[in-house]
C-alpha cells in the first residue's frame, strides 16, 4: 500500500469575517481537507471558535473533510456539538484524559466522526500506543499548542518514524510550523532517512 501525503491546512490565522472566501481558496489551490484549531483557553493559553463558528463554516463548504483540532481539557463536552455542525475528524489530545480516551473514542464514533488522537511536543507516543486500535490518525504536535507561527521542531519526526515503523498503513497527521520550508521534509518523512 502506498501511502499519500494529504494537506489540511489551518483556519487559525485567517480573516474570521471572511472564514469560508478564505478557506474556499485554501480547497482551490490544493488543500485536500480544512484543519479546525479549537481551543478553549484552559487547555493551552488562547481563545479560537467554537462548533457554531463550525457550522456556519460548513454551510458555505458542504463537502470537504472538517477536522476539528479540539485543543481543549474536556474533549467529551463538543462531541455532539461538533458532529452536529458537521464535522467528520474529531482529533482530541490525550494528556487532560487519559483515564477516558477508550470512552471518548466511543462517543466520537457513535456520533459519526472518525477518531484522531493527539500528542503535544512533550508527551511519548507510548501515551496513544494501546489506543491505536480506536483511532484513525494520529496528531503529533511539532510546535507547542495553543498559537500559530512558530518554529517546526524537527525532533518530533522520530514520533512519526516510530509511528510509521510500527503501523505502518496508520494516518499519521504532523501540525505546526509546516509551511514553504518544511513541508516536503514532512512528506518524504521517513522515506528519505
Amino acid at each position: 500500500m502506498s501511502l499519500v501525503p494529504k494537506i489540511g491546512p489551518s483556519i487559525l490565522n485567517a480573516d474570521l469575517s471572511d472564514l469560508a472566501s478564505e478557506s474556499q481558496r485554501l480547497l482551490d489551490n490544493g488543500a485536500d481537507y480544512l484543519h479546525l484549531d479549537v481551543m478553549d483557553g484552559h487547555f493551552v493559553p488562547n481563545l479560537t471558535f467554537g462548533h457554531s463558528l463550525v457550522k456556519c463554516l460548513r454551510r458555505k463548504i458542504k463537502d470537504t473533510a472538517f477536522e476539528t483540532h479540539m485543543m481543549v481539557t474536556n474533549p467529551q463536552q463538543w462531541i455532539q456539538h461538533m458532529a452536529d455542525a458537521g464535522v467528520n475528524i474529531y482529533t482530541f489530545h490525550v494528556e487532560p484524559v487519559q483515564s477516558d480516551i477508550p470512552e471518548i473514542c466511543r462517543q466520537i464514533q457513535e456520533a459519526g466522526m472518525q477518531v484522531g488522537l493527539a500528542v503535544k511536543p512533550g508527551t511519548g507516543v507510548e501515551a496513544v500506543q494501546q489506543y491505536i486500535d480506536l483511532a484513525d490518525v494520529v496528531l503529533v504536535m511539532t510546535v507547542e499548542p495553543g498559537f500559530g507561527g512558530q518554529a517546526f521542531m524537527r525532533d518530533m519526526m522520530r514520533k512519526v518514524r516510530w509511528l510509521r515503523e510500527h503501523y505502518p498503513n496508520l494516518n499519521i497527521e504532523v501540525d505546526g510550523g509546516v509551511g514553504p520550508g518544511t513541508i516536503e521534509y514532512c512528506a518524504k518523512f521517513p522515506a528519505q532517512l
